[in-house]
Protein backbone atom coordinates (compact mmCIF):
# COMPACT_ATOMS: atom_id res chain seq x y z
CA UNK A 1 0.00 0.00 0.00
CA UNK A 2 1.44 3.21 -1.28
CA UNK A 3 0.30 5.23 2.06
CA UNK A 4 2.99 3.26 4.64
CA UNK A 5 5.81 5.13 2.29
CA UNK A 6 4.41 7.79 4.58
CA UNK A 7 4.19 7.20 8.04
CA UNK A 8 8.27 6.68 8.75
CA UNK A 9 10.07 3.00 8.37
CA UNK A 10 7.52 0.37 8.60
CA UNK A 11 7.72 -2.92 10.41
CA UNK A 12 6.70 -6.59 8.97
CA UNK A 13 3.45 -6.24 9.36
CA UNK A 14 3.28 -2.67 7.53
CA UNK A 15 2.44 -0.27 10.63
CA UNK A 16 4.96 1.90 12.09
CA UNK A 17 6.55 1.46 15.62
CA UNK A 18 6.80 5.00 16.17
CA UNK A 19 5.05 8.26 15.35
CA UNK A 20 5.47 9.38 11.96
CA UNK A 21 6.09 13.40 10.93
CA UNK A 22 3.80 15.18 9.66
CA UNK A 23 2.39 13.52 6.09
CA UNK A 24 2.61 16.27 3.61
CA UNK A 25 0.28 15.66 0.40
CA UNK A 26 -1.24 17.86 -1.78
CA UNK A 27 -4.48 18.46 -4.59
CA UNK A 28 -3.07 19.29 -8.16
CA UNK A 29 -5.21 22.00 -9.69
CA UNK A 30 -3.27 24.22 -11.19
CA UNK A 31 -3.65 27.58 -9.25
CA UNK A 32 -6.19 26.30 -7.71
CA UNK A 33 -3.58 23.82 -5.85
CA UNK A 34 -3.51 23.04 -1.99
CA UNK A 35 -1.56 21.16 0.56
CA UNK A 36 -2.89 18.48 2.48
CA UNK A 37 -1.10 18.07 6.15
CA UNK A 38 -1.91 15.01 8.36
CA UNK A 39 -0.19 14.28 11.55
CA UNK A 40 -0.13 15.47 15.38
CA UNK A 41 0.06 18.91 16.90
CA UNK A 42 -1.22 21.02 14.07
CA UNK A 43 -3.43 22.71 15.56
CA UNK A 44 -0.44 24.51 16.93
CA UNK A 45 1.57 25.02 13.82
CA UNK A 46 1.12 28.82 13.45
CA UNK A 47 3.69 28.78 10.56
CA UNK A 48 1.23 26.40 8.73
CA UNK A 49 -1.65 28.53 9.21
CA UNK A 50 0.12 31.51 8.36
CA UNK A 51 0.59 30.27 5.05
CA UNK A 52 -3.12 29.20 4.40
CA UNK A 53 -4.75 32.10 5.73
CA UNK A 54 -5.73 35.07 3.93
CA UNK A 55 -6.43 38.65 4.51
CA UNK A 56 -6.85 40.39 8.40
CA UNK A 57 -9.97 38.25 9.58
CA UNK A 58 -10.98 34.99 9.78
CA UNK A 59 -13.64 33.77 10.86
CA UNK A 60 -14.12 30.25 12.82
CA UNK A 61 -17.26 28.06 11.76
CA UNK A 62 -17.40 25.25 14.61
CA UNK A 63 -19.85 23.45 16.26
CA UNK A 64 -20.61 23.07 20.45
CA UNK A 65 -19.34 19.86 20.62
CA UNK A 66 -15.85 20.76 19.11
CA UNK A 67 -15.50 23.98 20.06
CA UNK A 68 -15.12 23.27 23.59
CA UNK A 69 -12.29 21.11 23.12
CA UNK A 70 -9.94 22.78 20.58
CA UNK A 71 -11.45 26.00 19.83
CA UNK A 72 -9.00 27.81 22.18
CA UNK A 73 -6.34 26.34 20.75
CA UNK A 74 -7.21 27.33 17.28
CA UNK A 75 -7.50 30.96 18.46
CA UNK A 76 -4.26 30.74 19.78
CA UNK A 77 -2.58 29.63 16.88
CA UNK A 78 -4.64 32.16 14.28
CA UNK A 79 -3.40 34.76 15.93
CA UNK A 80 0.34 33.88 15.93
CA UNK A 81 -0.39 33.31 12.28
CA UNK A 82 -2.17 36.55 11.59
CA UNK A 83 0.68 38.51 12.93
CA UNK A 84 3.57 36.32 11.17
CA UNK A 85 1.75 36.32 7.70
CA UNK A 86 1.05 40.47 8.49
CA UNK A 87 4.48 41.48 8.89
CA UNK A 88 5.94 43.33 5.65
CA UNK A 89 2.98 42.68 3.76
CA UNK A 90 0.97 45.29 4.57
CA UNK A 91 2.70 48.52 5.66
CA UNK A 92 0.62 50.91 7.37
CA UNK A 93 -1.83 48.42 8.53
CA UNK A 94 -2.70 47.42 12.33
CA UNK A 95 -0.77 45.12 13.78
CA UNK A 96 -2.64 41.74 14.10
CA UNK A 97 -5.79 39.52 12.44
CA UNK A 98 -9.32 39.82 13.83
CA UNK A 99 -10.72 36.76 14.73
CA UNK A 100 -14.26 35.62 15.31
CA UNK A 101 -16.21 32.41 16.27
CA UNK A 102 -19.49 31.02 14.99
CA UNK A 103 -20.87 28.01 16.32
CA UNK A 104 -23.48 26.23 15.49
CA UNK A 105 -25.47 23.42 16.86
CA UNK A 106 -23.99 19.59 16.01
CA UNK A 107 -25.65 17.24 13.45
CA UNK A 108 -26.53 16.72 9.71
CA UNK A 109 -30.37 18.61 10.72
CA UNK A 110 -28.70 21.97 10.81
CA UNK A 111 -26.64 21.83 7.52
CA UNK A 112 -29.30 23.78 6.33
CA UNK A 113 -29.63 27.30 4.32
CA UNK A 114 -30.23 28.66 7.44
CA UNK A 115 -27.24 27.63 8.97
CA UNK A 116 -25.17 29.15 6.45
CA UNK A 117 -26.78 32.45 6.28
CA UNK A 118 -25.98 32.48 10.29
CA UNK A 119 -22.65 32.12 8.66
CA UNK A 120 -23.01 35.30 6.25
CA UNK A 121 -24.38 37.54 9.15
CA UNK A 122 -20.76 36.91 11.31
CA UNK A 123 -18.91 37.63 7.88
CA UNK A 124 -21.34 41.08 7.77
CA UNK A 125 -21.12 41.80 11.49
CA UNK A 126 -17.01 41.33 11.14
CA UNK A 127 -17.34 43.41 8.16
CA UNK A 128 -15.20 40.68 6.14
CA UNK A 129 -14.60 41.39 2.31
CA UNK A 130 -12.61 39.62 0.08
CA UNK A 131 -9.55 38.78 1.13
CA UNK A 132 -11.87 37.26 4.45
CA UNK A 133 -11.01 33.46 5.67
CA UNK A 134 -13.13 31.53 6.61
CA UNK A 135 -11.71 28.23 8.77
CA UNK A 136 -13.64 25.22 9.01
CA UNK A 137 -13.05 23.58 12.54
CA UNK A 138 -14.75 20.15 12.88
CA UNK A 139 -16.59 16.99 11.14
CA UNK A 140 -18.12 16.83 7.70
CA UNK A 141 -21.07 18.86 8.49
CA UNK A 142 -19.28 21.99 9.09
CA UNK A 143 -16.64 21.35 6.46
CA UNK A 144 -19.45 21.40 3.89
CA UNK A 145 -21.07 24.14 5.25
CA UNK A 146 -18.31 26.42 5.95
CA UNK A 147 -17.33 25.80 2.49
CA UNK A 148 -20.45 26.42 0.75
CA UNK A 149 -21.00 30.13 2.82
CA UNK A 150 -17.08 30.50 1.70
CA UNK A 151 -18.38 29.86 -1.83
CA UNK A 152 -20.49 32.36 -1.66
CA UNK A 153 -19.63 35.62 0.27
CA UNK A 154 -18.74 38.16 -2.38
CA UNK A 155 -18.93 35.72 -5.21
CA UNK A 156 -15.78 33.52 -3.16
CA UNK A 157 -13.43 33.85 -0.14
CA UNK A 158 -10.81 31.60 0.83
CA UNK A 159 -10.92 29.00 3.55
CA UNK A 160 -9.35 26.36 5.26
CA UNK A 161 -10.52 22.81 6.41
CA UNK A 162 -9.88 21.47 9.86
CA UNK A 163 -10.99 18.35 10.25
CA UNK A 164 -11.34 17.21 13.81
CA UNK A 165 -13.06 13.86 12.38
CA UNK A 166 -12.14 10.37 11.19
CA UNK A 167 -14.67 11.32 8.31
CA UNK A 168 -13.65 14.38 7.14
CA UNK A 169 -10.06 13.94 7.25
CA UNK A 170 -10.70 10.79 4.84
CA UNK A 171 -12.68 11.93 2.39
CA UNK A 172 -15.36 15.55 2.96
CA UNK A 173 -12.16 17.82 3.80
CA UNK A 174 -10.61 17.07 0.39
CA UNK A 175 -11.72 18.00 -3.01
CA UNK A 176 -13.80 21.34 -2.68
CA UNK A 177 -17.11 19.94 -2.27
CA UNK A 178 -19.51 22.26 -0.36
CA UNK A 179 -23.49 22.43 -0.17
CA UNK A 180 -26.21 22.52 2.16
CA UNK A 181 -29.13 20.03 2.82
CA UNK A 182 -32.72 20.47 2.07
CA UNK A 183 -35.73 18.40 3.32
CA UNK A 184 -36.47 16.86 -0.38
CA UNK A 185 -32.29 15.82 -0.56
CA UNK A 186 -28.98 15.63 0.46
CA UNK A 187 -26.55 18.76 -0.36
CA UNK A 188 -28.21 19.71 -3.05
CA UNK A 189 -27.73 23.39 -3.07
CA UNK A 190 -23.90 23.78 -3.22
CA UNK A 191 -20.44 24.35 -5.49
CA UNK A 192 -17.40 23.35 -6.09
CA UNK A 193 -14.79 25.32 -3.66
CA UNK A 194 -11.71 24.02 -3.41
CA UNK A 195 -10.39 25.15 0.30
CA UNK A 196 -6.73 26.85 0.70
CA UNK A 197 -5.29 24.04 2.64
CA UNK A 198 -6.34 20.84 4.64
CA UNK A 199 -4.62 20.52 8.23
CA UNK A 200 -5.64 17.41 9.84
CA UNK A 201 -4.27 16.99 13.19
CA UNK A 202 -4.69 13.26 13.95
CA UNK A 203 -4.83 14.19 17.86
CA UNK A 204 -8.40 15.18 17.34
CA UNK A 205 -9.60 11.60 16.76
CA UNK A 206 -8.69 10.84 20.65
CA UNK A 207 -11.62 12.87 21.85
CA UNK A 208 -13.72 11.46 18.95
CA UNK A 209 -16.78 9.07 20.31
CA UNK A 210 -16.39 5.82 19.33
CA UNK A 211 -19.76 5.66 17.10
CA UNK A 212 -18.28 8.92 14.70
CA UNK A 213 -14.93 7.15 14.46
CA UNK A 214 -17.21 3.76 13.61
CA UNK A 215 -18.83 5.99 10.68
CA UNK A 216 -15.37 7.49 9.39
CA UNK A 217 -14.06 3.88 8.47
CA UNK A 218 -16.92 3.39 5.95
CA UNK A 219 -15.35 6.38 4.17
CA UNK A 220 -12.21 4.48 4.36
CA UNK A 221 -14.04 1.16 3.13
CA UNK A 222 -14.77 2.82 0.57
CA UNK A 223 -11.57 3.32 -1.14
CA UNK A 224 -10.67 0.12 -1.08
CA UNK A 225 -13.70 -1.00 -2.67
CA UNK A 226 -13.95 1.18 -5.43
CA UNK A 227 -10.28 0.88 -6.75
CA UNK A 228 -7.49 -0.68 -4.56
CA UNK A 229 -8.21 -4.18 -3.83
CA UNK A 230 -4.86 -4.09 -2.04
CA UNK A 231 -6.16 -1.40 0.46
CA UNK A 232 -9.34 -3.71 1.07
CA UNK A 233 -7.08 -6.49 2.33
CA UNK A 234 -4.67 -4.45 4.88
CA UNK A 235 -7.67 -2.71 6.23
CA UNK A 236 -9.18 -6.48 6.72
CA UNK A 237 -5.22 -6.96 8.06
CA UNK A 238 -5.32 -4.27 10.82
CA UNK A 239 -8.46 -3.83 11.53
CA UNK A 240 -7.95 -4.09 15.49
CA UNK A 241 -4.58 -1.61 15.14
CA UNK A 242 -7.45 1.00 13.59
CA UNK A 243 -10.78 0.44 15.91
CA UNK A 244 -7.95 0.74 18.63
CA UNK A 245 -7.06 4.36 17.37
CA UNK A 246 -3.17 3.17 17.45
CA UNK A 247 -1.95 6.44 15.42
CA UNK A 248 0.76 5.15 12.96
CA UNK A 249 -2.00 2.85 11.35
CA UNK A 250 -4.05 5.57 11.75
CA UNK A 251 -2.34 8.56 9.89
CA UNK A 252 -1.08 5.89 7.26
CA UNK A 253 -4.53 4.82 6.05
CA UNK A 254 -5.59 8.43 5.93
CA UNK A 255 -2.86 9.10 3.87
CA UNK A 256 -3.51 6.29 1.62
CA UNK A 257 -7.39 7.46 1.49
CA UNK A 258 -6.61 11.56 0.71
CA UNK A 259 -3.74 10.60 -1.79
CA UNK A 260 -6.12 8.25 -3.79
CA UNK A 261 -9.10 11.25 -3.42
CA UNK A 262 -6.68 13.90 -4.44
CA UNK A 263 -5.84 12.00 -7.41
CA UNK A 264 -8.82 11.62 -8.44
CA UNK A 265 -9.90 14.94 -7.81
CA UNK A 266 -7.17 16.59 -9.86
CA UNK A 267 -8.05 14.68 -12.85
CA UNK A 268 -11.71 15.21 -12.66
CA UNK A 269 -12.21 18.28 -10.39
CA UNK A 270 -16.22 18.97 -11.10
CA UNK A 271 -17.02 15.19 -11.44
CA UNK A 272 -17.83 14.75 -14.54
CA UNK A 273 -16.84 11.30 -14.85
CA UNK A 274 -14.20 9.36 -12.46
CA UNK A 275 -15.04 11.39 -9.45
CA UNK A 276 -18.57 10.25 -9.43
CA UNK A 277 -17.03 6.57 -8.50
CA UNK A 278 -16.48 7.93 -4.74
CA UNK A 279 -20.02 8.04 -4.59
CA UNK A 280 -20.55 4.34 -4.33
CA UNK A 281 -22.86 3.88 -1.82
CA UNK A 282 -24.04 7.08 -1.61
CA UNK A 283 -27.07 7.42 -3.97
CA UNK A 284 -28.29 4.38 -1.25
CA UNK A 285 -27.21 6.06 1.56
CA UNK A 286 -28.48 9.51 1.29
CA UNK A 287 -31.97 8.42 -0.14
CA UNK A 288 -31.93 6.90 3.51
CA UNK A 289 -30.29 9.76 5.35
CA UNK A 290 -33.15 11.76 3.97
CA UNK A 291 -35.83 9.62 4.48
CA UNK A 292 -34.98 9.30 8.15
CA UNK A 293 -35.24 13.20 8.10
CA UNK A 294 -31.00 13.29 8.97
CA UNK A 295 -31.50 12.13 12.36
CA UNK A 296 -31.75 8.20 12.29
CA UNK A 297 -28.02 7.14 11.19
CA UNK A 298 -24.78 9.20 10.63
CA UNK A 299 -23.68 9.62 7.30
CA UNK A 300 -20.97 7.49 7.40
CA UNK A 301 -23.49 4.31 8.47
CA UNK A 302 -25.79 5.51 5.77
CA UNK A 303 -23.05 4.77 3.10
CA UNK A 304 -22.00 1.24 4.63
CA UNK A 305 -25.66 0.34 3.88
CA UNK A 306 -25.15 1.92 0.93
CA UNK A 307 -23.03 0.12 -0.47
CA UNK A 308 -23.99 -3.34 0.64
CA UNK A 309 -26.99 -2.00 -1.43
CA UNK A 310 -24.78 -1.32 -4.68
CA UNK A 311 -22.53 -4.73 -3.77
CA UNK A 312 -25.92 -7.05 -3.62
CA UNK A 313 -27.72 -5.20 -6.44
CA UNK A 314 -24.74 -5.60 -8.81
CA UNK A 315 -24.44 -9.21 -7.83
CA UNK A 316 -28.16 -9.74 -8.14
CA UNK A 317 -27.31 -8.01 -12.02
CA UNK A 318 -24.61 -10.41 -12.57
CA UNK A 319 -21.93 -8.24 -12.55
CA UNK A 320 -20.06 -8.95 -9.44
CA UNK A 321 -19.48 -12.40 -7.47
CA UNK A 322 -21.71 -12.69 -4.10
CA UNK A 323 -18.60 -13.74 -2.70
CA UNK A 324 -17.32 -10.24 -2.59
CA UNK A 325 -20.46 -9.09 -0.73
CA UNK A 326 -20.25 -11.03 1.81
CA UNK A 327 -16.54 -10.46 1.87
CA UNK A 328 -17.31 -6.53 2.30
CA UNK A 329 -19.86 -6.92 4.79
CA UNK A 330 -17.91 -9.14 6.82
CA UNK A 331 -15.62 -5.91 7.41
CA UNK A 332 -17.79 -3.72 7.46
CA UNK A 333 -19.19 -5.45 10.37
CA UNK A 334 -15.43 -6.20 11.69
CA UNK A 335 -15.95 -1.55 11.94
CA UNK A 336 -19.41 -2.07 14.00
CA UNK A 337 -21.57 -0.93 10.97
CA UNK A 338 -24.61 -1.10 9.98
CA UNK A 339 -25.69 -3.34 6.58
CA UNK A 340 -28.86 -3.52 6.50
CA UNK A 341 -32.00 -1.27 5.88
CA UNK A 342 -33.56 0.51 8.89
CA UNK A 343 -36.74 -0.69 9.34
CA UNK A 344 -39.47 0.69 8.08
CA UNK A 345 -38.66 2.74 4.95
CA UNK A 346 -40.57 2.22 1.88
CA UNK A 347 -38.47 1.11 -0.99
CA UNK A 348 -40.81 3.11 -3.38
CA UNK A 349 -39.60 6.81 -0.94
CA UNK A 350 -36.29 5.76 -1.52
CA UNK A 351 -36.40 5.41 -5.18
CA UNK A 352 -38.49 8.68 -5.52
CA UNK A 353 -35.26 9.90 -3.28
CA UNK A 354 -32.33 8.73 -5.50
CA UNK A 355 -33.96 10.03 -8.55
CA UNK A 356 -33.44 13.51 -7.18
CA UNK A 357 -29.35 12.38 -6.82
CA UNK A 358 -26.92 14.70 -8.58
CA UNK A 359 -25.51 12.13 -10.48
CA UNK A 360 -28.50 11.29 -12.93
CA UNK A 361 -28.68 12.62 -16.32
CA UNK A 362 -32.00 13.57 -18.33
CA UNK A 363 -34.19 11.48 -15.60
CA UNK A 364 -32.31 8.55 -16.23
CA UNK A 365 -30.87 6.88 -12.91
CA UNK A 366 -26.98 6.09 -12.69
CA UNK A 367 -25.52 4.53 -9.87
CA UNK A 368 -21.80 3.13 -8.88
CA UNK A 369 -21.91 -0.76 -8.65
CA UNK A 370 -19.45 -2.30 -8.92
CA UNK A 371 -17.27 -5.89 -10.83
CA UNK A 372 -15.78 -6.90 -7.37
CA UNK A 373 -13.41 -5.39 -4.88
CA UNK A 374 -12.03 -2.67 -6.33
CA UNK A 375 -13.93 -2.63 -9.48
CA UNK A 376 -16.55 0.28 -9.60
CA UNK A 377 -18.21 1.45 -12.52
CA UNK A 378 -20.58 4.18 -13.04
CA UNK A 379 -23.83 2.40 -14.46
CA UNK A 380 -26.46 3.85 -16.33
CA UNK A 381 -30.32 3.48 -16.86
CA UNK A 382 -30.38 0.41 -13.72
CA UNK A 383 -33.54 -0.98 -13.85
CA UNK A 384 -35.90 0.16 -11.13
CA UNK A 385 -37.53 -2.83 -10.49
CA UNK A 386 -33.98 -4.74 -9.91
CA UNK A 387 -33.65 -1.68 -7.31
CA UNK A 388 -36.93 -1.89 -5.91
CA UNK A 389 -35.90 -5.77 -5.10
CA UNK A 390 -32.90 -4.67 -3.24
CA UNK A 391 -34.47 -2.02 -1.10
CA UNK A 392 -37.41 -4.48 -0.09
CA UNK A 393 -35.11 -7.32 0.99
Amino acid sequence: MAAQRDAGRAGADGVTAAPAPPTELGVALGARSYPIAIGSGLLDDATRFAAAIRGRHALIVSNEVVAPLYLARLEATLRSAGDAALQGQKRGSPAGMKIDTLLLPDGEAHKTLASAARVFDALAAMKANRDATIVALGGGVIGDLAGFAAACWMRGIAFVQVPTTLLAMVDSSVGGKTAVDLPQGKNLVGAFHQPRAVIADTDTLATLPPRELRAGFAEVIKYGALGDADFFAWLERHADALLARETAALTMMIAHCCRQKAGIVARDETEQGERALLNLGHTFGHAIETAMGYGGLLHGEAVAVGMVLAATLSANLGRAPHADTQRLVGLLDRFGLPTTVPAGLDPDRLIGLMQLDKKNLSGSLRLILWRGIGKADIVPDVDLAAIRAVLAY
